[in-house]
């Protein structure tokens, strides 16, 4: 049974799940901060086996991000990545305080920006709107 857990912050589950689907090794504790420093934590489980993630960073007021949404290869293209953003998207209505909007925004890798349109989302530039922008910073 597909089912999702709120804020499991299992830093050793979080880095499986990135590996599963050949994204960057993160060191350990930069994983514990990123997931202690989450707002909100979502773990996709199908019964006790752990098959994707998605976690939610911002200031709870103005704007949310949408980060790391995963689904591991054999459970793509069977909705739960559409129950997982939806779920995502519940939370995030529900801490937006009335009469007030709140922006939710994400980087999604390329090719994949169909499946968030999908959702509502609206891929940048547009007419009225610059391109997201990124920096990476290394120590």
């Amino acid at each position: 049974m597909i089912r999702i857990v709120e804020d499991m912050r299992d830093v050793n589950i979080y880095l499986s799940l990135r590996k599963q689907v050949g994204w960057i090794k993160l060191d350990e504790n930069q994983a514990q901060r990123a997931l202690n420093n989450s707002v909100k934590v979502f773990t996709v489980y199908d019964d006790d086996k752990p098959i994707g993630m998605g976690r939610v960073v911002g200031d709870m007021a103005v704007i949310s991000y949408i980060q790391d949404l995963i689904i591991i290869p054999e459970y793509q293209s069977k909705h739960i990545g559409s129950m997982l953003i939806e779920h995502i998207i519940a939370y995030v209505k529900g801490i937006t305080q009335e009469g007030t909007r709140m922006m939710l925004c994400l980087m999604c890798a390329k090719g994949r920006e169909i499946f968030y349109e999908k959702h509502g989302f609206i891929a940048r530039p547009t007419p009225e709107l610059g391109p997201g922008m990124i920096q990476y910073i290394l120590q």
